[in-house]
């Protein structure tokens, strides 16, 4: 027997990672010191980039609002055009450190669209490679993640610094 090790899964799955308030507005409120530990990769005027605690694949990123805004027809154009300049920088930062073959980049805007989290919006960015999906979704129902998040965030976050700086 094979054991798939992804201990981070456990809080998902048993549902006691579950809080009160926005995740996304907790991560992104705490002191610079303490960004790294909720995985909040940058931190801009108007919006952030966060690891997405439960990634569909290593190096999944969620680029949102600073501002707590569920409706993506409010957003401000300075919060727009920030989004977009950081999800530029995350692609370039995703392909220069994992090297991914594309991605998958996308809004769930409600409930029926998939959406966890429907009070702020977010805009993930998921690295996808050539054979990523195998038969470990289809059979056991079962995701595997082969990248420690804060490795993985150590190891893209000056990559991500370093092109942030040159935009």
């Amino acid at each position: 027997m094979n054991l798939l090790w992804a201990p981070w899964r456990s809080s998902y799955v048993e549902k006691i990672d579950q809080t009160s308030g926005c995740f996304l507005c907790d991560a992104v409120s705490q002191p610079e010191e303490k960004l790294r530990d909720h995985l909040v990769l940058y931190r801009g005027k108007k919006a952030f980039v966060i690891f997405n605690k439960y990634p569909y694949n290593a190096g999944h990123l969620m680029v949102a609002p600073i501002e707590h805004i569920g409706n993506f027809c409010l957003l401000d154009q300075e919060t727009v055009l920030e989004i977009h300049r950081l999800t530029v920088v995350s692609i370039k930062a995703l392909e220069e450190v994992i090297k991914p073959h594309g991605f998958n980049l996308g809004y769930n805007l409600g409930r029926s669209a998939g959406a966890g989290l429907e009070s702020h919006i977010h805009l993930h960015i998921v690295p996808r490679w050539n054979g990523d999906t195998n038969f470990m979704p289809t059979i056991a129902k079962t995701k595997v993640i082969s990248q420690d998040l804060w490795e993985l965030y150590d190891r893209i976050k000056p990559t991500f610094e370093r092109l942030i700086n040159a935009t």
